[in-house]
């Protein structure tokens, strides 16, 4: 009888290149030769008609400017210090959505909006007033509405919690990271905590209902001290929610990421052992595991979402709620339209020419196949529930796929009945290598230059 695998065993069997599965098929698979925009236009359109009036729709806008490039960050940014980029930048996303407009032919509901960047509080206070209110004015509020920003805790000030909360807001995330100086200096990150509590505190008077922090285990000089210090800082705030984030090292599409070496990084036993400190940690403290990566607080949406199985998750991550609708403004967004996906142009000067010649600023996108949509489905109720049902197993599994999954029951990461697949406790910390199961993408192929590794 072969002997169970231990957990370092399983670590370095499946600390390999896998997508982070916020959609499927994953960008760098998409078929971008069967799309254009017409065929873009004709999805949305469809996808607006379909849902609109009962489910509403999701903005998600990218404000891509930041003053210093955080060197972990694989995020679309452009750095600079003159805040003058701000006014176009303003005018030219509400160009953008007025073509949405016209393309809709009535007023949209929205019912879930965020903003995301680079830094969205890089913008003043009444430039994000004058960009909201004028989005805002053209459509109609969902009364089940959710808005959230992501804020630095240096430059949040007390004036953009209150315009934002005017305007609907109630979730921020602030994105902590690590409270370690050494870490901090080597990802050109200097964040005192004494910034973080102020920020925390300044949201939670101000009626915020819902406050996030972003953490990332794996970073470089990052230790078991160094991290436990860390979470420690982190729970004496109680945010409602924690996002405990992988580190992608991806220098070879991040350039910043080369100013340490592979060396600086803990091996991959080493940052799972960074991963199961956190948790413990959270748990301990009375935060429930959510999907990948993501804890929250028994009182806040997520963990109630998590609980009743309308846990969703698309390009802006999990969420609690679910538009088939999500339309991406600004330079490098990403939107899903149900039967298709699309991303705008991500150099902000292309971008802005595409909307200033009346085009949608798509440059790329992919049509969605059946196949695509079931998939899609099921990688959705692992990532999200846990659970797949075995009859859309058995309809897009073939006896590979079924062997695979074999092998990691035999692991201990699933359970495999009749009647579904189960995630196991063990299983939730390899979640992207069970989706990575059911996506036919990966059997062929080079990963290692696309996607960061698993763990």
């Amino acid at each position: 009888m072969e002997e169970t695998p231990t957990l370092e065993r399983l670590i370095r069997k499946y600390d390999v290149p896998v997508p982070r599965y916020t959609s499927y098929p994953t960008v760098p698979h998409w078929n971008v030769q069967d799309f254009n925009p017409e065929s873009w236009q004709d999805a949305v359109k469809r996808s607006f008609d379909e849902s609109n009036d009962e489910k509403g729709i999701s903005l998600y806008v990218h404000l891509p400017f930041c003053e210093s490039l955080c060197t972990y960050c694989a995020c679309n940014t452009r750095i600079t210090r003159n805040h003058a980029v701000e006014e176009r930048y303003i005018t030219t996303l509400l160009s953008e959505w007025n073509a949405y407009l016209k393309l809709f032919g009535k007023r949209p509901i929205v019912r879930e909006l965020h903003l995301g960047g680079g830094t969205p509080t890089f913008f003043s206070p009444e430039n994000l007033d004058r960009l909201l209110t004028a989005l805002l004015e053209t459509a109609d509020i969902h009364p089940e509405h959710e808005f959230g920003f992501e804020g630095h805790p240096n430059n949040t000030t007390g004036a953009h919690l209150e315009v934002l909360r005017a305007l609907g807001f109630r979730r921020v995330s602030f994105g902590v990271q690590d409270l370690d100086e050494r870490v901090q200096k080597a990802i050109n990150r200097i964040q005192p905590f004494h910034n973080v509590e102020r920020v925390t505190r300044l949201s939670r008077d101000l009626g915020y209902s819902s406050i996030s922090f972003d953490l990332i285990f794996g970073l470089p000089y990052q230790t078991l001290i160094s991290i436990t210090n860390t979470i420690e800082k982190v729970i004496s705030l109680r945010p409602d929610r924690i996002a405990f984030y992988s580190y992608a090292h991806v220098p070879w599409l991040r350039p910043g990421q080369r100013g340490y070496e592979d060396a600086d990084l803990p091996s991959d036993v080493a940052k799972r052992a960074l991963y199961e400190q956190g948790r413990k940690m959270f748990e301990d403290a009375g935060y429930i595991e959510i999907g990948m990566d993501h804890f929250a607080l028994s009182h806040d949406a997520l963990a109630r979402a998590r609980y009743d199985g309308t846990l969703h998750r698309n390009f802006m991550g999990y969420t609690t709620t679910h538009t088939d609708l999500l339309i991406g403004l600004g330079a490098s967004s990403i939107s899903d339209a149900k039967y298709a996906y699309a991303q705008n142009e991500k150099v902000v000067e292309k971008y802005t020419q595409l909307v200033s010649d009346q085009r949608l600023a798509v440059y790329r996108g992919h049509i969605q196949s059946p196949d695509n949509m079931l998939r899609r489905k099921a990688i959705l109720d692992i990532a999200c529930r846990g659970v797949l049902s075995g009859d859309v197993l058995h309809m897009i599994a073939d006896q590979g796929t079924i062997v695979r999954l074999t092998e990691m029951e035999m692991e201990g990461l699933v359970t495999l009945t009749e009647d579904a697949l189960i995630v196991t406790d063990l299983g939730r910390a390899f979640i992207r290598n069970i989706c990575a199961v059911l996506d036919p993408h990966l059997a062929h192929g080079q990963t290692s230059n696309i996607f960061s590794k698993a763990i």
